[in-house]
């Protein structure tokens, strides 16, 4: 690895043996979620993606780290840390184009956010509008340009607490003639390119199977670095979990046990969850690979609906390795990072901030190993159970 720079001796952390480790992972349900506001400045905040891809700086853990101490590099290095057997586990997702910019008959402009199908024929979606005071039931909405009717707002989604509501899609094709990529709300300017808020490898599912967020730490991916993990003797597979709207949202409960997480759709072929039974280390790409592999590992179906939290000492029975951006204060993402390793992502973080790296979704990235033994994964549950 070209390493260009090592952290001072006094904020690095060794590398310890499994074995003996002896730092408790994760944290009490009962600490209050202000312990997790760790203080994230607007400039740190990354409001564009940097180029090439795999030239975003990465902060690699003293226990993933070739030389046991923390090590700053770039995403091109990353090969430099596999090892021959090792597979890497990318979600596949594609975001779907899901904002889209309409007008009332009248002229009068409104916003239609679609997030996921909610029947079957996937012509109903659950959505997020606005002005939503002014777009009672049965309001039908136009592109701007006063063309054909393309989408009718339907009724509040009952027992949600963002006035989510149902909305009718009149013309399917308007997503891809008319959607925008729905960048997060920390993200202020909007993108030149918006391939660039999709990974390389994105799938070509169809629209209702598509994600309202990125998998953002795939968004460091080249072609070329993929095939480099490979050369280094790392096999790539892939999950697919369908990120929504709610990973952005910042934990508004008082502590970690009264937050309810939120589900996400999510598919782990059989292939990747025998590749990864089989590897030397499965080395996760994103929190939201994380969660599906997780998903399938403690229920043994490889698809569905999950409402896996991963917070607190939670038993990790796949991921060895995470390699994952800096996420939001007070997040659900956070107390994942600390369930897989521990404290030490205070001192990483630290770090992280006094050396001007990004944070968010078009950030830097950093390299966690996990801390604590690895469970086992549940039987798999034989299709029709």
């Amino acid at each position: 690895m070209v390493v260009y720079e090592i952290a001072s001796e006094t904020m690095s952390v060794m590398c310890a043996d499994e074995s003996n480790e002896t730092e408790p992972v994760g944290t009490s349900d009962l600490v209050p979620m202000s312990a997790y506001d760790y203080g994230l400045p607007e400039a740190a905040i990354a409001q564009h993606p940097v180029e090439p891809r795999s030239s975003a700086r990465m902060l690699v853990s003293g226990r993933v780290s070739n030389s046991g101490m923390v090590e700053h590099a770039t995403m091109v290095d990353l090969p430099d840390l596999l090892r021959a057997g090792d597979v890497v586990v990318v979600n596949d997702t594609r975001v779907l184009a899901a904002r889209l910019e309409l007008a009332k008959v009248t002229g009068g402009e409104a916003e239609v956010l679609l997030l996921e199908p909610i029947d079957p024929a996937r012509s109903t979606w659950e959505a997020l509008v606005r002005p939503g005071r002014r777009l009672p039931p049965g309001t039908v909405l136009h592109e701007a340009d006063h063309g054909q009717p393309v989408v009718e707002v339907g009724r509040r989604l009952a027992g949600r607490d963002d006035s989510r509501r149902s909305v009718r899609i009149i013309d399917p094709t308007v997503i891809e003639r008319s959607g925008s990529m729905p960048l997060p709300p920390y993200i202020h300017q909007r993108l030149a390119d918006p391939e660039r808020y999709q990974t390389v490898y994105a799938n070509d599912h169809e629209p209702g199977e598509r994600s309202t967020a990125a998998p953002t730490a795939g968004l460091h991916f080249t072609p070329e670095l993929l095939q480099a993990c490979r050369d280094a003797g790392a096999t790539v597979v892939s999950v697919d979990l369908a990120i929504g709207l709610d990973t952005f949202r910042p934990i508004t409960a008082s502590t970690p046990a009264e937050h309810v997480i939120h589900t996400e759709r999510y598919w782990v072929p059989a292939s990747t969850l025998a590749a990864c039974a089989r590897a030397e280390r499965v080395v996760a790409v994103g929190t939201t690979a994380v969660r599906a592999l997780e998903s399938a590992a403690s229920t043994g179906r490889l698809s569905g609906r999950t409402d896996l939290y991963i917070h607190g000492r939670h038993t990790f029975r796949v991921v060895d390795v995470l390699v994952t951006n800096f996420h939001l204060p007070r997040s659900s993402l956070l107390l994942m990072v600390e369930a897989f390793c521990g404290s030490e992502w205070r001192d990483l973080y630290s770090v992280a901030l006094a050396a001007g790296y990004r944070f968010l979704s078009f950030g830097d990235a950093m390299v966690l190993g996990r801390v604590g033994p690895k469970g086992t994964p549940v039987a798999l549950v034989e299709e029709g159970r």
